[in-house]
């Protein structure tokens, strides 16, 4: 294929970083909630149930993308440093605002799993960090870096 069929094929950049973000949102709210939840649960204070959320959206975010590379029959540290590469950024700066976010909403870190408190604050501040994270996937990506690194095992 040519270069000129290819850009005509290329998709558009900010639809790939969209896709790279929420791919990465994906990841961190599994972590993110689990460990709110978790922490929650058990009446943790902030720093410990902020620190268990922050543990496992890593975990989690970094498994999302090492499990396809290591399908594709690429080993774990090789795939490991294909995931640190892509999507550390993102994932540091989701995390930081998701918690953030959580420690600002008045009572949304104290408020028990079965209110809206809860689930609403939680929810906002997941879309609030997926919206700061998108111009760093965007940038990563328009240099052939950050998830742009991974399209190939997808």
């Amino acid at each position: 294929m040519n270069d000129h069929a290819y850009q005509h094929h290329k998709p558009p950049l900010n639809r790939t970083a969209w896709l790279a973000t929420i791919h990465c949102l994906s990841g961190c709210a599994i972590g993110e909630i689990a460990g709110m939840v978790i922490g929650t649960a058990l009446g943790w204070n902030n720093t410990a149930t902020i620190g268990l959320a922050v543990a496992l959206a890593f975990l989690s975010g970094y498994l999302l993308t090492v499990l396809p590379i290591v399908r594709s029959g690429y080993r774990f540290p090789t795939a490991m440093k294909i995931a640190l590469a892509a999507d550390t950024a993102s994932i540091t700066i989701m995390e930081t605002v998701d918690n953030l976010i959580m420690l600002a909403i008045p009572g949304a870190m104290d408020a028990s799993l079965d209110t809206l408190l809860f689930w609403g604050s939680l929810a906002a501040a997941l879309a609030l960090a997926a919206i700061a994270a998108f111009p760093i996937n965007r940038w990563l990506i328009a240099r052939g870096r950050g998830h742009t690194l991974t399209h190939a095992f997808h």
